[in-house]
């Protein structure tokens, strides 16, 4: 292995690959770690160094009218080359506090078991146990997966069922948001372009 990020995950150039990026999970980990995610970096990282066939971002939103940060990064990723799964939160009152759900395991589950006849390699940005049965069915298809994700916050069986375990911490230099990101975005608002994320 000659290149450093051959240390950190195993691809193989030939490999056609999809990315399926558990929204909340990864966003909330790499917070938790301290960082931003450059989403431009990610998508290039892997269109450099395989068959990158789609990169899917699953995230719930709230539709109630109030302003959610989440739609500018929404947007930004469906014009610069992911698929963004959305849905609406669900919002319950339990006790008399506001309660809000928004799980996109099964649209990510779907989409994953319909693309995997046409994929060699599946990296799947989750660290949730529920995602365990998804992972070795889509094995049993062929197809190679990598878990991506904080190791403290990954279930155990998701790591033993994987092909492959990257934990997030060794992955972030290639895809955390450098302090140039936001001269880039702080330029990008004053001409109207919004920001690069």
């Amino acid at each position: 292995m000659t290149d450093t990020h051959e240390d950190v995950i195993w691809l193989d150039h030939d490999d056609r690959t999809a990315l399926f990026i558990d929204g909340p999970n990864f966003h909330g980990s790499s917070r938790d770690m301290g960082f931003d995610v450059d989403y431009q970096a990610l998508l290039g990282f892997f269109r450099e160094r395989t068959k990158l066939v789609r990169a899917f971002y699953y995230t719930a939103l709230d539709v109630s009218g109030e302003h959610t940060p989440l739609k500018p990064l929404v947007d930004w990723l469906s014009y610069n080359g992911y698929i963004v799964v959305t849905k609406p939160t669900k919002e319950f009152k339990n006790g008399g506090q506001r309660r809000v759900k928004g799980n996109m395991d099964v649209e990510l589950t779907i989409d994953m078991l319909n693309l995997a006849p046409h994929l060699e390699h599946v990296v799947l940005f989750s660290g949730d146990g529920d995602f365990r049965r998804l992972v070795e069915a889509v094995q049993q298809r062929g197809v190679k997966v990598t878990v991506l994700a904080a190791t403290d916050v990954t279930a155990d069986e998701l790591r033993r069922q994987a092909d492959q375990f990257v934990p997030l911490q060794g992955f972030r230099p290639y895809i955390q948001r450098r302090p140039e990101h936001d001269d880039l975005d702080a330029e990008a608002e004053r001409s109207g372009l919004g920001q690069t994320y």
